[in-house]
């Protein structure tokens, strides 16, 4: 065991007893303060190429752990081959009232409905200039002010803002936690948000990748739209998939599953991964997918790049099991691609995609 998952263990007890926005503001402080080692060099079969970009490895941390860019280097010395912030308003905003987040420990589940609290654009894009010259991808997820007259022109002034610092971007359409906000996943509406982005990326970061991240809830109907709109305007990748507004009768904690906001965490597993499955088959290879939802072990990781993922982010799994799980993903990857002679993790990409199907 490394020493990190030893920390991690040990800490996570009184974490886990505290309020959850509590604990999470002391992860980030945390983050700040305590001094971090290196990971060392990731086993070169877990290596990994999309959107033009080179991840040492393709385990991400997801948005919402460092909402307003306060730690993304000390992300990275976790082992992470990437991280994303956000998400990010143009303006800053508080989000909703506390509290708005809960733990279903039984079921390693959470449930948050934070709205977009963010710092805004100007100080996150200031905090990300400040890397300028680090090594590490870096990624940001972006959304509209709650009380915007115009979401689509909100897009493009966050992409005009923050495309500059970033490795990429992405493009959230399926916060449930924005009222409103899950309409632009409808066609018409997510090409003009989309059409927005990209001109404002060609005139602030050519080139820089644009991802759109998508909810888990989307009927087939709604995700064929989806992926046509996206691959008609050329984007670089899709994340699959936010938080649900489900509430699987299988939830043991039954009084906190009553709750408003989005889950995450174990039992969004098997949707995500079916919804990822099945964008998979639609996507046909013009770009890569990353997929997100109840990653908490090897298996998981493992589950969701042969389910078509290129990449896989996770961040719920990170309250239960602590900051070590990174590293053991990447053990277990690695061990399985022995196990299995596969030469490369990429190499998995897609293999089980028909085991995975909505039913």
């Amino acid at each position: 065991m490394s020493l990190l998952s030893l920390a991690s263990r040990l800490v996570r007890p009184v974490l886990l007893s505290t309020d959850p926005e509590t604990g999470h503001n002391l992860a980030i402080a945390a983050l700040k303060t305590l001094p971090l080692p290196g990971c060392g060099t990731d086993d070169r079969r877990l290596a990994v190429s999309a959107f033009g970009l080179h991840f040492p490895n393709p385990i991400g941390l997801a948005a919402g752990f460092d909402k307003h860019a306060e730690v993304p280097d000390a992300s990275l010395r976790l082992g992470f081959g990437f991280v994303e912030v956000g998400g990010v308003t143009p303006k800053p905003q508080p989000g909703n009232a506390k509290p708005r987040v809960f733990r279903l420990v039984p079921d390693e589940a959470v449930i948050n409905r934070y709205g977009l609290n963010s710092d805004g654009a100007d100080v996150v894009a200031r905090r990300l200039a400040e890397r300028a010259g680090r090594s590490g991808i870096v990624g940001v997820n972006i959304g509209p002010n709650k009380d915007s007259a115009d979401r689509v022109a909100d897009y493009g002034l966050l992409v005009e803002k923050l495309s500059p610092h970033v490795s990429y971007l992405s493009v959230n359409v399926s916060s449930p936690n924005t009222p409103g906000l899950r309409d632009l996943q409808q066609a018409s509406f997510l090409d003009e948000v989309l059409a927005r982005c990209l001109e404002a990326r060609d005139k602030a970061a050519p080139g820089r990748p644009v991802l759109v991240k998508i909810a888990p809830d989307l009927s087939l109907e709604g995700l064929d739209d989806m992926v046509a709109v996206s691959r008609r305007r050329g984007i670089d990748g899709m994340i699959v998939s936010n938080t649900t507004i489900d509430r699987p009768a299988s939830l043991k904690d039954q009084a906190t599953a009553r709750e408003t906001g989005g889950l995450s965490g174990r039992p969004l597993f098997g949707r995500s991964t079916v919804m990822l499955a099945e964008a998979w088959r639609r996507v046909e290879g013009q770009f890569p997918l990353i997929g997100v939802g109840g990653v908490a072990s090897a298996e998981d990781a493992y589950a969701k790049i042969a389910a078509g993922a290129t990449l896989v982010q996770l961040y719920s799994g990170l309250v239960f099991k602590g900051f070590g799980l990174v590293g053991e993903i990447k053990q277990g990857l690695a061990q399985r691609l022995v196990r299995e002679r596969v030469a490369s993790v990429a190499d998995l990409v897609g293999k089980a995609n028909a085991e995975w199907r909505l039913t």
